[in-house]
């Protein structure tokens, strides 16, 4: 049982730490790029990503 518990919590913090390194590398790709249409399907798919509508 010890072990399903410890294999659990590392799986669930490597699927966090993969989620978050996603989240910064598309954040860095919406500020950084020099093309708008990548900056702006950059920022589409971090609003996906962070489940946020977009505003009106």
């Amino acid at each position: 049982m010890y072990a399903l518990l410890t294999n659990a919590t590392a799986l669930a913090a490597a699927t966090g730490l993969a989620y978050t390194g996603t989240l910064l590398g598309v954040a860095f790709v919406s500020v950084v790029s020099r093309d708008p249409d990548r900056r702006k399907d950059a920022r589409a798919t971090l609003m996906i990503l962070v489940r946020r509508r977009p505003q009106r």
